[in-house]
């Protein structure tokens, strides 16, 4: 590679980079910047500074009109398609999938997970580098198809120490060229990556450069014209030289702020081109136009417009294009290929299309150039197209499809069909996130029919943009206006299912309305249906807790065993019902189903539904007082759900991991976390793939963060505070939610210590017709605690004695504690200190063990007011285990099981280097020197 000049700090960050790689620590850079400005020549850099002692794999997005799933992706991890057999069976099986290896390859995930071929993808670049680092670049990111590009950043953001090296160079937003627009960078998801920005080069470095590169003698006129014009530019500075040598100053270097530096360039490219013998031209033309670059695809389309391989031999010279080791045809500067094609006259760009999809052997890409040639109805081509579509769906790519469904809807010759294709391309869109576009697709494929059906998948598609945008009201009004327009009993029940997702933000008479409609609908669908059974126990699950009645609740386990004989077959299938039981009470049955649930998607590979299981299931261990499991369950669950882009649980699981620090007291923490939960309030305007959409509304993790804010407030005696946080938790919009519910005794603890009763009187109302219809142990405990707070001194102390046998045996060690805790202060304040010292010196080990120090140091201070002796504050809580970090005690703990290394990743969706490296890190923490004294730690 030549010289660079001027890029001194950007070499030495590269230079770090791949010093992390050779000592096993992972890293990715992100290289931003406008078009020519050097990114391409760092990535040559990085190539050249990792020598030998690096495996190299590199790929580059092209501009395509087109989009195939996975085709950026497949020639990335084509050097690596050799250790597929090295990944765990789920995993492996979605990449076969995604690159259509063989006949029987499993569609990507189960279906087209996108986000279980990213990890697979994490595990093929962590086998490439098993013996060696790696030193993966990818080079205009910007126009990569979306499924490789979300896979790739998913691998991106779980890199940890598999000595992998990746750098990612993306154009900046809004630079211009041919498809600008879709070349923009603005929606790419590349949040929180390492990011470089590269600006124009120093004044002296690219004067020095300018001197370099030239041939021609400038002026100095001249010579600063194209320095000032170039504004540091590299590839300015190399290319309108030629323009400026060509004629004077030359009509690219002319009219400075006229045309954008972009376009400049792109005259000056093809000023270049036009200079070349017309078969020359022809042949770049068709180079242009193939995406793949591939040599022999490019020759033989050629030859069919009487143009032979020798007619490359001007370009190669001009130094416009060369041949690379792999037989692709590579243009100099990717303006180069989109100056060819803009400046093209549209006859002759349909021509190209057609001889090169001539010119592919049967498949999509052939497909594709075919209906890029059209320019009439042509059913034939429009029912291929649909295939393509299809395929693309099964794989995991929605964009694609859609993209697919529409063109093969404008060459559909009938209405109807045309139509029926117009709303499986909004449904595509949908399912990528491109919300804009699935809106104008419904539009116009609304305006063409009158058909009940197709309205209501159109309302659907509409009501999803309006969910993920958070107008939950919107969104819950379409979805249960479309199930009532007399479509199918099974359509409207899936439809009713996610009107109460969208009904749950927006109120609790949404929620009883959607459940009455699926009341009605209930009747019509057949016993073998899997959404019979949840139709069934959804109302029973809710509408108790609502105050309303309801038929009798059958145990979750019963009602999943229903569904799944009646062919529910994912985990996502069962999802809901896993949080429904939350609702009424059945803690232990949400426990046990997440648990199995958990256990199946990690084995099947579904990865997109374990941060919903994985909050369920750390909600249940929180209310049963495993505070260390649930922080553990839901660190893992928010890591997941943010590098797969799932900003919804983003929120929830940072403000449920916000209420488990404020019961440690860690005020910092709950700070953080809450902020997070806030403002993924914008990041839940963003669309499931990651562009943003639509105004802001309250975060769907608010209620817990409102919880959580309020549990510090209280733990540290901020009785004023924790009552106006609680009485606008369990008295607004949120109260009928889980965390709007158990709140209710806390509130009633801070407004009876704040003097002001009745500020709880009707939220206790409501938690005891709630608790009488739980009718669980705990519940009525919870109640009679509040009681006791609340009723006469006469009545409390027969309050908190049945409260604490209820306690027995309910495995809630927290709200036991907290119980004894105050029947303790309530003997103190009796001048029953005697009576007090054994309830607050229970409660004040279960504080300790749990590492709840705000409620340890008031046991503490109560048990000292009674004339005992307290033991002093632990500095952490007990145990070599409290040491760890939650990934590492989770490692630990599968270690300890017997799971080798490998196995332990397949569980996580880490690398086996990852767990290593972690369980290195956890064995100094436990004093230990290996991993078979784990054992005996757990």
């Amino acid at each position: 590679m030549g010289m660079l000049y001027g890029r001194e700090q950007e070499q030495a960050v590269v230079d770090a980079l791949l010093d992390g790689a050779r000592a096993g620590r992972s890293g990715v850079l992100v290289l931003r910047g406008e078009p020519g400005i050097g990114k391409t020549a760092l990535l040559e850099y990085a190539v050249a500074a990792a020598g030998e002692a690096f495996r190299v794999v590199r790929a580059t997005g092209v501009e395509y009109e087109a989009e195939l799933p996975f085709a950026g992706l497949s020639l990335l991890l084509a050097p690596g398609l050799d250790r597929l057999s090295a990944l765990p069976g789920p995993q492996r099986r979605s990449l076969e999938g995604a690159f259509g290896l063989g006949e029987d390859a499993a569609p990507a995930g189960a279906p087209g997970d996108r986000l279980l071929t990213g990890l697979a993808t994490l595990g093929l670049l962590a086998e490439l580098a098993a013996e060696q680092p790696l030193l993966c670049l990818v080079d205009d990111v910007q126009w990569l198809d979306r499924a490789s590009l979300d896979a790739l950043l998913l691998a991106a953001r779980r890199l940890q120490a598999e000595g992998v090296a990746l750098v990612l160079a993306v154009r900046d937003a809004g630079a211009g060229g041919a498809g600008a627009a879709g070349g923009a960078a603005d929606g790419l998801p590349l949040a929180g990556l390492p990011e470089l920005r590269l600006a124009g080069l120093p004044e002296s470095a690219a004067a020095r450069l300018l001197d370099a590169r030239t041939a021609v003698e400038l002026t100095g006129g001249v010579r600063r014209r194209l320095l000032a014009e170039a504004a540091g530019n590299p590839l300015a500075l190399t290319e309108l030289p030629v323009a400026a040598g060509e004629s004077a100053v030359g009509d690219a270097a002319a009219a400075p702020g006229v045309l954008p530096l972009t376009s400049r360039l792109q005259i000056a490219f093809h000023g270049q081109v036009t200079g070349l013998p017309p078969a020359t031209q022809n042949l770049l033309l068709v180079a242009a136009a193939e995406e793949n670059g591939d040599l022999a695809v490019v020759l033989a389309a050629a030859a069919a417009l009487g143009v032979t391989a020798e007619h490359l031999a001007p370009a190669e010279e001009s130094g416009l294009v060369h041949v690379d080791a792999d037989r692709r045809l590579v243009f100099r500067h990717p303006l180069l290929r989109a100056a060819i094609l803009q400046r093209a006259p549209l006859q002759q760009k349909l021509t190209v299309h057609r001889v090169i999809g001539e010119a592919l052997e049967d498949g999509d890409r052939r497909t594709w150039h075919l209906a890029l040639a059209a320019t009439a109805p042509d059913a034939e081509l429009a029912d291929a197209l649909e295939r393509t579509a299809v395929r693309a769906e099964a794989r995991g790519g929605h964009g694609g499809a859609a993209a697919a469904y529409e063109r093969a809807a404008r060459l559909t010759p009938d209405r109807d069909g045309a139509t029926r294709r117009l709303v499986l391309a909004a449904e595509a869109a949908t399912e990528e996130g491109k919300l804009e576009q699935a809106e104008a697709l419904a539009e116009r494929a609304g305006a063409r029919t009158d058909d009940a059906l197709a309205h209501a998948l159109l309302d659907h598609v509409r009501a999803t943009a309006h969910f993920w945008r958070g107008s939950y009201p919107t969104a819950y009004r379409l979805l249960l206006d479309a199930a009532g327009t007399g479509i199918e009993p099974s359509h409207a029940a899936r439809m009713l299912f996610q009107a109460f997702h969208a009904a749950w933000y927006a109120g609790e008479e949404p929620v009883v309305a959607v459940l009455d409609r699926l009341a009605a609908v209930l009747a019509e669908l057949p016993e073998d249906d899997p959404l019979t059974p949840l139709a069934r126990h959804l109302p029973a699950a809710v509408l108790p807790a609502l105050g309303r009645p309801a038929g009798p609740l059958p145990a979750a386990r019963d009602t999943a065993a229903a569904a799944r004989r009646a062919g529910a077959e994912t985990p996502g299938d069962l999802v809901q019902l896993c949080g429904a039981t939350l609702i009424l009470g059945r803690d232990a049955e949400t426990a046990e189903l997440a648990a199995e649930l958990v256990a199946e998607a990690r084995a099947k590979g579904v990865v997109g539904v374990l941060p919903t299981l994985q909050f369920f299931a750390a909600e249940a261990e929180l209310f049963h007082g495993r505070h260390r499991d649930a922080e553990v369950t839901a660190t893992e669950a928010l890591a997941l759900a943010r590098d797969t882009g799932q900003h919804q649980w983003v929120s929830q699981l940072s403000a449920l991991l916000a209420c488990l620090a404020a019961l440690a007291g860690d005020a910092d923490q709950v700070a953080a976390l809450t902020a997070t939960a806030r403002t993924a309030t914008a990041l839940t305007t963003s669309t499931p793939g990651g562009g943003t959409a639509g105004s802001a509304a309250a975060a769907p993790g608010e209620p817990w963060a409102q919880w959580a804010l309020a549990l510090l407030d209280l733990g540290h005696g901020r009785a004023g505070d924790a009552a106006d946080r609680l009485q606008g938790l369990t008295t607004g919009p949120y109260r009928h939610h889980v965390s709007g519910t158990r709140a209710v005794p806390d509130l009633v603890e801070a407004a009876v210590r704040l003097g002001a009763p009745e500020c709880a009187a009707e939220p206790y109302e409501r938690f005891a017709r709630w608790a009488g219809a739980a009718a669980v142990p705990w519940a009525e405990a919870l109640r009679l605690r509040c009681q006791a707070l609340l009723g006469s001194d006469e009545l409390a102390e027969s309050a908190y004695r049945a409260a604490l046998g209820l306690h027995d045996g309910t495995h809630r060690p927290f709200e036991q504690a907290r119980t004894g805790l105050l029947y303790g202060e309530w003997l103190r304040r009796e001048r029953r200190r005697t009576d007090a010292r054994p309830h607050l010196r229970a409660a004040l080990e279960t504080f300790e063990r749990l590492g709840a120090r705000p409620w340890a140091d008031r046991a503490r201070t109560e048990l000292t007011a009674t004339g005992a002796s307290a033991p002093a504050p632990a500095d952490a809580p007990a145990g070599a285990l409290t040491a760890l970090t939650p990934q590492e005690l989770q490692i630990a703990r599968l270690a300890a099981q017997g799971l080798t290394n490998r196995d332990i990743a397949a569980q996580l969706f880490l690398s086996p280097r990852t767990v290593g490296h972690h369980l290195y890190k956890a064995y100094p923490k436990l004093g230990i020197a290996s991993r078979t004294d784990l054992p005996a730690l757990f």
